[in-house]
């Protein structure tokens, strides 16, 4: 179907008709639209439609996959058709978060303030992994490095890293900016709050411990009162707190003082106080907090590490499903921050890879020509990291697949974990994440991701031969 008009009236006619949609937009790929009641979507009959490429609801919307480029033309004869006002990406979200329970409005949050920080940390970790393979020993030679034996490429690879780590190194600016700016604040506040919070004259939080152990720990005396001089490099919990009341402190006092003297006022009070809430209160809070936190993965890591890859090899995609996975981005952060690696996001890579090798076997078993070009295109989406189309448009779709994956993902989580596999950094979460792996984990990651290749593949495509029919 090339007609974007009749497109448009069969999508409208399947979701329940006009009077089922509150509002509706579209981002690059896909329909997003606000029902005032889901079950009147009628998915079976949508998922006929022969420019749809999927469905899924989550976080209070209904999603049709188009594709880029067609999805555009599609929702301008929507709007035409309906007669309904245009709606932006957040006019929508902010509509379909009224649906919502706490729990999703909490991991919707978090969504919404790591998203738009991920290009940013997603470019570090590969840049870190050129700047690997460049400094590492091992890969080329057994003991030596490129740098160390072609030495003109030394400062290069040092370049490669100053700008590689930048993005971590002042990582809670990057949260500063997104929260304060999802919190309803001045984002260029969050920005240097998060500077405040890493400042270098501030004792840098990766050296607080042998600082401690020292006794050599800088204080401010306030009245009596002393307050440890330190930074919150890597802090993930102490930048969304301290981010959240700046945005309410501005929000309070720019509806308090006028406006005539908002400029002179609003930002200097605001800073001023959530700058001592921070060292006095939030920051020693925060900080104890989140070291708990790491204590308690890394425990699991270094005592149960098998189980642990396990669970979260069988439950990432479940999670990606719900949109709950966003939730341990900032645990992933927190790894990073705090011990220089994670052993969850490498499992995330290999969940990924079996989704991806699910749909990959469907190609080979459907006999419908748009759902077997959908699970060869969903599937290389997948290699790279993005699920999304492999899940709910192939996997989902035919259950088995998506179940083949998981217990595939479940093994190869299981696998990398025993063998103590950590990532430096955050990248792309398909094929390519290899190069956010140490060198010298690369050959045990490398038949973690075989494993999430093959077996997923295998055991779909094993199934599915037992099934009379598919379509």
């Amino acid at each position: 179907m090339s007609d974007p008009k009749q497109a448009a009236k069969l999508i409208l006619e399947a979701v329940g008709g006009q009077d089922n949609i509150e509002s509706a937009t579209h981002c690059v790929t896909r329909l997003r639209f606000v029902l005032k009641d889901d079950d009147k979507a009628n998915k079976e009959e949508l998922e006929q439609i022969d420019v749809v490429k999927g469905t899924f609801s989550t976080d209070g919307q209904f999603q049709v996959i188009i594709g880029p480029g067609l999805v555009d033309k599609v929702y301008k004869e929507l709007v035409a058709e309906t007669g309904i006002e245009e709606s932006s990406k957040e006019e929508v979200k902010d509509q379909a978060s009224k649906k919502m329970n706490p729990l999703k409005k909490g991991i919707k949050t978090l969504a919404d303030i790591f998203i738009p920080i991920l290009p940013a940390i997603v470019t570090a970790g590969l840049l870190l992994g050129i700047n690997n393979i460049l400094t590492a020993e091992g890969i080329f030679w057994d003991d030596a490095s490129i740098v160390s034996v072609y030495t003109q490429w030394a400062d290069f690879a040092e370049i490669i890293n100053l700008i590689a780590v930048t993005a971590f190194d002042f990582l809670p600016a990057l949260i500063g900016w997104s929260a304060v700016k999802r919190f309803g604040g001045n984002p260029l506040l969050g920005i240097v709050l998060g500077l405040i919070l890493v400042h270098p004259n501030l004792l840098n939080a990766w050296a607080y411990g042998d600082a401690l152990e020292a006794g050599e720990v800088p204080y401010w005396n306030l009245f009596g009162l002393e307050i440890a001089q330190i930074g919150y490099q890597g802090q993930v919990l102490t930048t969304l707190v301290t981010a959240f009341i700046l945005a309410k402190i501005e929000i309070l006092l720019k509806k308090k003082i006028p406006q005539s003297i908002h400029l002179l006022t609003v930002a200097p009070i605001a800073l001023l106080v959530t700058g001592f809430l921070a060292f006095i209160v939030i920051g020693p809070v925060t900080f104890a907090i989140g070291n708990g936190i790491t204590d308690v993965f890394i425990w699991i890591f270094e005592n149960v590490a098998a189980v642990g890859g396990l669970l979260y090899g069988l439950i990432y995609a479940p999670l990606v499903i719900t949109g709950m996975h966003h939730t341990f981005l900032a645990v992933d952060l927190q790894l990073i921050g705090s011990t220089n690696g994670t052993f969850l996001w490498p499992i995330l890579v290999m969940s990924n890879i079996a989704q991806g090798s699910a749909a990959l076997a469907m190609m080979f078993l459907i006999k419908d020509e748009k759902i077997k070009g959908l699970s060869g295109t969903s599937a290389v989406t997948a290699y790279l990291g993005v699920t999304e189309p492999a899940l709910f448009g192939i996997n989902l779709r035919y259950r088995f697949p998506f179940v083949c994956a998981i217990i595939s993902s479940a093994i190869a989580g299981a696998f990398i974990t025993f063998n103590q596999v950590t990532a430096f950094s955050i990248g792309v979460g398909g094929l390519p994440g290899i190069f956010s792996i140490p060198a010298e984990q690369w050959f045990v990651f490398a038949i973690g991701m075989l494993i999430s290749l093959i077996l997923p593949f295998v055991l779909t495509f094993l199934y599915g031969k037992t099934q009379k029919s598919l379509s």
